[in-house]
């Protein structure tokens, strides 16, 4: 077999063996944000119409979420909360719109102490996506919510009301259990 034969041989080999490798890599890097994200994953997708734009998006809350120093309640501020959260459920049944608000405030400061930025709504909700994908929707939902009760034409309902404090309270939740965060932070020590 001639010389150049060979080499476009050799040279084909090349492209296969590089092209199954990038195919597998891009396998392992959907997998992995696929496990990562769950539900939030096939939703980014969907509204983003293609799945490499919402990949990119989702690696890049990723690479933003691994620059944020997300830390820890401590014992005092979770006790803290966890009073003022148990005062604001007591409002719901005198004044459920009264109370969404306060939930919804009660959120944000939450977040803040934790680490995560507070500026807009669309920017917390994609930095929680990254660390609690199980309630991101439970808090766009809450939002959806407060931002109807918000606008002072009476158009959310006083179920509307309750299902919104009920998703507020799934993401109090998961921000106030800091087990695995401790567990990571104890893991960098």
């Amino acid at each position: 077999m001639p010389t150049w034969a060979w080499i476009v041989l050799i040279v084909v080999a090349a492209l296969i063996v590089i092209g199954a490798i990038a195919a597998w890599t891009q396998q392992r890097k959907r997998a992995h944000l696929q496990e990562r994200f769950g539900s939030e994953y096939d939703r980014t997708v969907s509204e983003a119409g293609e799945r490499g734009a919402a990949e990119k998006e989702l690696a890049d809350r990723e690479r933003k979420r691994e620059q944020l120093d997300i830390v820890p309640l401590s014992p005092e501020a979770q006790a803290r909360y966890r009073a003022s959260w148990e005062g604001v459920q007591s409002h719901f049944v005198d004044d459920p719109s009264g109370a969404l608000n306060e939930a919804d405030q009660l959120v944000t400061d939450v977040m803040r102490d934790r680490g995560y930025p507070i500026d807009e709504f669309d920017q917390r909700a994609a930095d929680i996506s990254v660390d609690h994908p199980d309630v991101v929707e439970n808090y766009r939902a809450a939002h959806a919510v407060y931002v109807k009760a918000s606008n002072g034409n009476g158009s959310a309902g006083t179920e509307d009301l309750r299902q919104g404090f009920v998703h507020y309270r799934a993401l109090f939740t998961e921000l106030l259990d800091t087990n695995e965060a401790a567990a990571e932070q104890e893991a960098k020590r």
